[in-house]
């Protein structure tokens, strides 16, 4: 079995063909420019996965910032019933602009809902659960470049910066481009093995521990380490929004990554000493059927793979310790 070959296959399955992509910026696109030809409107600001480039199959929901010009708003920014006001102002644009039924520049959102934070816009059917939507929060452009977007549920507004790790992801994809497609791959893990991480909690640890290696050793290193990491408050690298998953089970999400360390490093183990298939079969293990299975299958005498609470062993071997190895990266 080629790994790497493996490896390619497994990329392919994560990434969203550019068919979707294209789509999804679309749509997202079509909310700033429908708001760019309000006079109240500063800038748009893209947001989420997708300006990140980080954004997993299938793409259900982007995220945009309208951006208000604040001399317009005065009392926008300010304690009390500005927020939920920002919100309701939106939400009505929204309609007027983009409503199915008479919008004024597109006819494309069936529903729009004011949450905390910003308005979800359904454009597809609202009851499919899997329908494609785009969350619009309006903010404030601070001084200091960050933004002020309004929290309905505390009546105020909070300082935030999205652009900070747009940029930080970028100089590691640019240093390393390797970066963002596996950044899909955690994500796709974290959804598949039911890890209730967040796919921003586990963007943020791989920005910090994902090392520059080849695909095998950067996730053994990256699984490990962040077993550790885990343990501590994952944080917004802004230092503006605190801890990014603050009611997350710390150790259940550390075994996790341990269970996945070590089926990593046995699969590296085993690729080093030419053992393909039974390397595939541990990748297998901590990715599930969307990792290639090798010609012979995993069932197969010796480089049989026993499964034990998501965690892969090679029978008639002793468990190895897994290792925070130290980490590469700019």
């Amino acid at each position: 079995m080629n790994i790497n070959r493996a490896f390619d296959d497994l990329q392919q399955e994560v990434n969203a063909p550019p068919q979707a992509v294209a789509e999804a910026r679309r749509r997202r696109n079509l909310f700033c420019s429908a708001f760019q030809t309000d006079d109240d409107v500063a800038e748009c600001v893209h947001s989420g996965s997708l300006a990140r480039g980080s954004q997993k199959d299938p793409i259900n929901d982007v995220d945009e910032i309208i951006v208000f010009d604040r001399a317009v708003h005065p009392e926008w920014g300010q304690p009390g019933s500005s927020a939920a006001a920002a919100l309701d102002h939106v939400q009505s644009r929204i309609h007027e602009l983009l409503g199915v039924a008479d919008g004024s520049f597109a006819q494309e959102v069936r529903l729009a809902r004011a949450r905390n934070h910003s308005v979800k816009c359904w454009l597809d059917d609202p009851d499919d659960p899997d329908a494609f939507t785009v969350d619009i929060t309006p903010a404030l452009r601070e001084d200091d470049g960050t933004l002020l977007i309004p929290e309905k549920q505390s009546s105020a507004w909070i300082n935030t910066d999205p652009e900070d790790l747009i940029r930080r992801v970028a100089e590691r994809h640019a240093a390393w481009n390797r970066f963002v497609g596996l950044v899909r791959v955690l994500k796709r893990w974290g959804a598949d093995q039911n890890t209730e991480m967040k796919s921003l909690l586990l963007e943020v640890l791989a920005l910090h521990h994902f090392p520059e290696e080849t695909r095998q050793k950067a996730l053994a290193r990256f699984f490990a380490a962040a077993a550790t990491a885990v343990r501590l408050p994952v944080e917004d690298p802004a230092g503006l929004c605190g801890e990014i998953q603050p009611d997350l089970d710390r150790a259940a999400a550390s075994g996790h990554f341990e269970r996945a360390a070590e089926a990593a490093w046995r699969a590296v183990e085993a690729e080093e000493r030419g053992d393909t298939d039974a390397a595939g079969c541990l990748w297998r293990s901590v990715f599930g059927p969307i990792f290639p299975e090798p010609p012979g299958g995993c069932a197969n005498g010796a480089r049989r793979v026993a499964i034990v609470g998501g965690a892969a062993a090679l029978p008639a071997r002793p468990r190895r310790t897994v290792r925070d190895a130290p980490q590469g990266g700019r």
